[in-house]
């Protein structure tokens, strides 16, 4: 099964936005919130229904309610996969 990665995180993030993000591609943007990265919640909950589909990793909607960064997703998912 394949790994987490941020740049897979935000490359799947960006297809399901249609857009890009407005911000430099080439900067560290793990610890960025959402907003600033300008995905709103509809778009943070789409991605985590993928991560389901794609990794097999359910994430229960209290915990997507406290995802503000591209990190906390990703060290979720391998937390979550590491246990499983």
């Amino acid at each position: 099964m394949a790994e987490l990665t941020l740049d897979r995180l935000h490359r799947m993030m960006r297809e399901i936005a249609g857009t890009d993000e407005p911000v430099d591609p080439g900067a560290d943007l793990g610890d960025v919130e959402f907003a600033d990265l300008g995905y709103d919640s509809l778009v943070v909950l789409e991605t985590v229904t993928r991560l389901g589909r794609d990794l097999g990793v359910q994430v229960p909607d209290d915990v997507v309610a406290g995802f503000t960064t591209p990190n906390e997703v990703v060290a979720y998912v391998s937390r979550v996969r590491a246990v499983g």
